[in-house]
């Protein structure tokens, strides 16, 4: 045979387009074209499987939307821009129905109802525009997986080797390679997946022979992989899928290379019914067991493949051969799929490389950071992190970048940035927003704001004749510098279920989430209406907020305790710090926070010329920086509970009654200390600032008492309930066996309490060093606070700021051993204000 392999043919000239896809059912036997003049066509035979293979179906059904609109009048067919993206939303919507478990499908309509929607939304748009911007986003689908799969086939035929080879196996550098289903030319655009993966060996004159195995019920084994390989003369063998344990078993196997369906953010992997025997049989024979697939097959938002929707067939295609009955008259299961755990996964070979095991241990992967990982590295050309110690900054708002990417920021796909009339445009074609603002016909009374005062995000709050929404949008950039300065937009999930699993434990501190869209990167939730303000603006303007302790203490107990290895079975605990594995943001937060601050970085900044002398001696101080040091570690290292990450005065929205806790896109598992420390650190910044802000009609004494007052009362109250949620709870997590800890023996008892006893002890001195690392990186480092910037007089500032940072300094250096209690800290802050200096006004 010659030629090149297709299975999709699209042509555009001019006004007019084709697309024809090969009716593969008929294959080997017959080779026949059938005509898809639109969406109708094409979902039937996604349906009927005259396309399949996940990259092949989703690039099928966006073409057939490519061919309707182009026929159909290239827009001219709609009367404006919004009917146009209505009309594509629906079409996409239809064409999604057709194959539920490949995700390539779902996601691709998601990116481009995404693109219709934004297009749609821009000044001036119209209906030829949003036409023309798909029907371009269609093509480019096409033209991308052909390239895709070739990056996938190398990888992955190194990959093999590598592993065959650890084994003990393929000593002469050729592999015999096992693989199910069809994932090949016939599959995808071209070329293909796990198949890709087999003709990249061959031409590298690395493949002994290839076995494909038959794949029952609807044989695309038989029928369609042992076609491609016998068009393209390589060495293989067809089995039945029973004969696969058997050939391992003979030692005829090096590695097994399958594709996907769908892919779960452990790993878990859902692909043609009879892979998960595969991989069985692999594992028992220690037989290296590969997944080739395209990111996109990644669904990050499945937690694990339990979540996977599995389709089930026609009862006729076991029953039935060439239209006669074969079986007797009996009950019948025909699942299309089946899910392989990621246990049992070697690796998953993408377009950009390998994902590998998360850990040692190979119970899983970390796909969400992976995603995020290779996603900047993208977008910085290959290149590593910013040199000479330069990183992204954040943490409650920071400025500036440490290097220059050499691209674009990578997005995801069919994102586009929001501005005030695109929001609205977004909400109105979503009724389950709109609902919280108006009917979208009253969208021209809308009235939006862009609120966001923090440098990473933007956030613009919508107001209409039924009430308001908050939209939060995460560019993939650090907001207040631009695109030379990429940031993941993962933080925009990561943030989204940080706040659902807040939401669980303490529902009354956290606001409603409405949707996470995750193209946009996009979160709606509830507008908190005043009198609610941002609690930092009420402590600048002097305000005192009476239950904002006893509510942070609730928050804090009840969501450290309920994600900690306290409350929860090892198993999900470790799960869960693969959901909230959060890379990016940890890095700059260990950069600004436990490293900068310390040395004379690039974006550091202080009351100059004032402080100069103060930054000095910090710069120079060697007990510092291993103390900074060694929190960073803790930071790092410690995998305690499910932490906000960025608890701080402007992460806080009050009234005198209530309290939301809001913000959480640097919510990562790490030592609960932080946030603890983080907070106590942000009111005491409050209270060294409050001489600053004091004039002699308004001496702030009352606001300096209450706030060191909330000091006391947050980690008393945090330390009680904690313990309370510890008691009650019992020994039903993993940290303290009930073997050891529960039941009725004075052993047990005495054994709970002195646990309790050293976590708080423990707890209590890693606060205070984080205290004391949050004030100083708010003085010197890169974000410093609105408490003290605000205060207008440099040299005013200057002293509310010095005696901060020389209270840090204390803090970050003597831990324990100087401050032993929540009392002794309030008494030696009162005191430290005084220390060389005079107050600004009398007490």
């Amino acid at each position: 045979m010659g030629g090149s392999l297709e299975a999709i043919r699209y042509k555009r000239e001019g006004g007019h387009a084709t697309l024809h896809l090969l009716e593969q059912r008929k294959l080997p036997l017959e080779t026949e074209w059938l005509d898809i003049p639109g969406p109708k066509a094409a979902w039937t035979a996604i349906r009927d499987m005259t396309v399949r293979g996940a990259p092949a179906i989703a690039i099928a059904a966006a073409l057939s939307l490519a061919v309707d609109l182009v026929n159909g009048g290239s827009g001219a067919q709609f009367a404006d821009a919004g009917a146009a993206a209505a009309y594509i939303t629906e079409q996409l919507d239809y064409l999604v129905t057709s194959r539920p478990t490949a995700v390539n499908l779902s996601i691709a309509a998601e990116a481009l109802k995404s693109l219709a929607a934004a297009q749609a939304g821009e000044a001036g748009a119209s209906a030829a525009g949003v036409a023309g911007a798909v029907v371009e986003a269609c093509e480019e689908m096409l033209r991308e997986d052909v390239a895709a799969n070739k990056a996938m086939g190398a990888h992955g035929a190194a990959a093999l080797l590598a592993a065959a080879q650890a084994r003990g196996r393929a000593a002469d550098g050729r592999l015999r390679v096992l693989t199910h289903c069809n994932t090949g030319s016939l599959a995808t655009a071209a070329y293909g997946t796990a198949l890709g993966v087999i003709r990249a060996l061959h031409e590298q004159g690395r493949l002994e022979h290839a076995y494909c195995c038959e794949t029952r019920p609807y044989n695309q084994g038989a029928r369609l992989t042992a076609y491609e390989l016998a068009h393209d003369g390589l060495p293989s063998t067809l089995i039945c899928d029973s004969a696969a344990a058997a050939l391992m078993a003979a030692g005829k196997v090096d590695a097994v290379v399958v594709g996907a369906d769908r892919i779960a953010a452990n790993g878990d992997t859902a692909n043609k019914i009879g892979t998960f025997c595969h991989a069985v049989a692999a594992h028992h024979h220690d037989v290296p067991f590969f997944v080739a697939a395209p990111t996109t097959t990644i669904d990050p938002q499945l937690d694990h493949g339990g979540l996977i929707p599995i389709e089930e067939r026609s009862p006729e295609e076991i029953t039935h051969f060439k239209g006669q009955r074969v079986a007797a008259e009996i009950g019948v299961w025909n699942p299309s799929f089946d899910v392989t755990p990621a246990t049992l996964i070697e690796a998953i070979i993408t377009e950009r490389g390998l994902v590998a095991k998360a850990s040692a241990s190979g119970t899983g992967f970390a796909i969400r950071s992976w995603l995020t990982e290779t996603s900047t590295a993208a977008a910085a050309n290959g290149s590593a992190a910013a040199a000479n110690g330069g990183a992204a900054a954040a943490n409650g708002g920071a400025a500036g970048a440490a290097g220059v990417a050499a691209k674009k920021p990578a997005t995801q796909p069919g994102f586009k940035a929001l501005d005030c009339n695109a929001v609205k445009d977004y909400v109105a074609a979503r009724p389950q927003l709109a609902k919280h603002v108006g009917s979208p016909d009253t969208r021209t009374s809308w009235t939006v704001r862009e609120v966001g005062d923090g440098n990473i995000n933007f956030v613009y709050i919508l107001e209409g004749p039924t009430g308001a929404l908050c939209v939060k949008q995460a560019l993939p950039y650090v907001r207040c510098v631009g695109e030379s300065w990429p940031l993941s937009q993962d933080r925009v999930r990561i943030e989204a279920e940080a706040l659902a699993a807040e939401a669980a434990h303490c529902p009354q501190h956290v606001p409603a989430v409405y949707t996470y869209d995750a193209r946009m990167c996009i979160i709606a939730m509830q507008y908190l209406a005043p009198p609610h303000i941002i609690v930092r603006k009420g402590l600048i303007e002097g305000r005192i907020y009476p239950r904002l302790a006893a509510h942070l203490a609730a928050f804090l107990a009840e969501t450290l305790f309920r994600t900690s290895l306290l409350a929860l079975p090892s198993d999900q605990f470790r799960a869960n710090i693969a959901q909230f594995t959060n890379t990016e943001m940890c890095r700059l937060t260990e950069q600004v926070i436990f490293t900068d601050p310390y040395y004379a970085a690039q974006h550091n900044r202080h009351t100059a010329p004032q402080l100069d002398g103060d930054v000095a001696e910090l710069h120079a101080d060697v007990a510092a920086r291993v103390a900074a040091s060694k929190l960073k570690a803790k930071f790092t290292e410690q995998h305690q509970a499910l932490l906000h990450g960025d608890l701080h005065t402007g992460s806080i929205m009050a009234t005198e009654e209530t309290t939301y806790v809001i913000d959480p896109e640097f919510a990562y598992y790490g030592p609960v200390a932080f946030d603890v420390g983080k907070i106590l650190a942000n009111l005491l910044l409050a209270f060294f600032a409050c001489d600053g802000h004091a004039t002699e009609a308004a001496p702030r004494s009352e606001q300096r008492r209450w706030l060191l007052q909330c000091a006391r009362e947050l980690w008393g109250g945090f330390r009680q309930r904690f313990t309370e949620l510890w008691r009650a709870h019992g020994a039903k997590g993993d940290a303290c066996s009930a073997a050891l800890f529960s039941g009725d023996s004075a052993e047990a008892a005495a054994a709970l309490e002195a646990a309790q006893q050293q976590f708080m002890d423990e707890l209590w001195a890693d606060s205070l060093g984080f205290m004391g690392a949050v004030m100083i990186r708010r003085i010197v480092g890169i974000a410093h606070v609105a408490d003290m910037d605000s205060i207008p007089d440099a040299d005013v500032r200057a002293a509310c700021e010095r005696r901060a940072l020389r209270f840090g300094r204390c803090l970050l250096v003597e831990g324990a051993a100087g401050f032993a209690s929540v009392e002794a800290l309030t008494d030696k802050a009162e005191a430290a204000r005084h220390d060389g200096q005079q107050p600004c006004f009398p007490l």
